[in-house]
């Protein structure tokens, strides 16, 4: 497991370590004798129980079997994938190619009612065109990923922008300025996004504000995120995907985004910085 700053993933990996110190006392063990029965150096099993080090799949099979506790193992074992689906690095999440990553997404798009998008750097997934969809998946192919399904991913990334059209649902992006300027695809695919930008805007579900580019902010960008609901935060890394379900850091994006929206322009003025930027491009 990835070692993440997030205190979502190391609350997970510390309750996963209270239940193993758990499951040895109650078998009467300490450290060492579980570290004698498993084979391993003492060290080992004192570093798991203190969530320094996070135990394998069977790490754990052979904690509990020390233990006697056998019934425990995967329910243990399912506590680990949960606390390690809190951050993948993009190898991992993406070694089967983009299609299946773009897929395994979809599930909490489904579930979503309330969707808020930051982005600083690219025009967020659910309103990004074909073409535009297509020059960003491709350069991340290119750039770390061996299998070619540029194109599946692609289709699989547009049908999940139908969730845009539920009228049960609401969405509110904020985008910086230089994201409407940023050439990804050349001048043709960011002039049709950009069109695509001032449709998306006029929608009654949808709130579009762009941050304008001005001296002396009160609030500088930061990454990418996407809050879903209140439930969960999902942010993009150079690194990695990190999934934030903590309330206390739900609530801290959730402040962010409401302060980066108190700078963003709306409507006719965000239809004025889009137009330029179109223009711009000739």
């Amino acid at each position: 497991m990835a070692v993440s700053s997030s205190s979502s993933a190391q609350q997970a990996r510390q309750v996963l370590a209270d239940r193993l110190t758990e499951l040895c006392r109650d078998a009467g063990l300490s450290g060492r004798d579980i570290a004698a029965r498993c084979g391993w150096h003492p060290s080992k099993s004192s570093r798991i129980m203190n969530a320094r080090t996070p135990p394998s799949a069977e790490d754990i099979r052979a904690w509990c079997q020390a233990c006697g506790a056998e019934d425990q193992t995967a329910d243990l074992i399912a506590s680990l994938r949960t606390a390690e689906g809190m951050w993948v690095g993009w190898r991992r999440m993406e070694r089967a190619g983009l299609k299946q990553a773009q897929e395994a997404r979809s599930p909490l798009f489904e579930r979503t009612h309330r969707f808020r998008s930051y982005s600083s750097w690219l025009v967020p997934g659910l309103i990004q065109t074909y073409g535009y969809t297509e020059a960003v998946l491709r350069a991340v192919q290119r750039r770390r990923v061996e299998v070619d399904d540029v194109a599946e991913a692609v289709a699989a990334r547009m049908e999940r922008q139908r969730v845009l059209y539920d009228g049960d649902r609401r969405f509110a992006f904020l985008v910086e300025e230089s994201v409407l300027r940023n050439g990804i695809g050349g001048t043709d695919v960011l002039i049709g996004q950009l069109g695509h930008l001032l449709e998306v805007g006029t929608l009654p579900n949808v709130s579009l504000g762009v941050v304008p580019m001005r001296a002396n902010r009160s609030r500088m960008p930061v990454e990418g995120f996407w809050i879903f609901d209140a439930a969960q935060v999902n942010v993009e890394l150079v690194s990695g995907y990190l999934t934030l379900t903590q309330p206390s850091e739900v609530a801290m994006y959730a402040d962010t985004f409401a302060e980066l929206a108190d700078l963003a322009v709306y409507g006719a003025n965000a239809r004025a910085l889009i137009t330029a930027a179109m223009h711009s491009l000739g």
